[in-house]
C-alpha cells in the first residue's frame, strides 16, 4: 500500500509553511487516491504536534479523515488514514 510522509522538523518554526505542508500532502494524497499519510511532528516539546492535531480537527480536514491514529512506538509521528 502506498502512503505518503511528510517530515515537518525542517520548517518546525515557520507556522504558516506547517499548514501549507499539511493542507499540500492531503490534496496530494487526494490527486494520487493515497489513503495513508504519514505525518512526523517530532518529539520536541510536543507543541508542534499539538498543531498539527489542531489542524487534524479543523472543519475542512476533519471531513476528509477516516481515522488517525498516534504511533504507540514513536509518539512523534502520525498516522492519517484519507476516506
Amino acid at each position: 500500500m502506498a502512503k505518503l510522509k511528510l517530515d515537518l522538523h525542517p520548517i518546525f518554526n515557520k507556522g504558516k509553511e506547517i499548514e501549507l505542508a499539511l493542507n499540500d500532502i492531503v490534496a496530494e494524497a487526494e490527486e494520487c487516491g493515497i489513503k495513508e499519510i504519514e505525518i512526523i511532528p517530532g518529539k520536541g516539546s510536543g507543541v508542534l504536534k499539538e498543531k498539527v492535531l489542531r489542524w487534524m480537527n479543523s472543519p475542512p480536514i476533519k471531513n476528509k479523515i477516516h481515522r488517525s491514529v498516534k504511533d504507540s512506538k514513536n509518539w512523534g509521528r502520525l498516522f492519517l488514514y484519507l476516506k
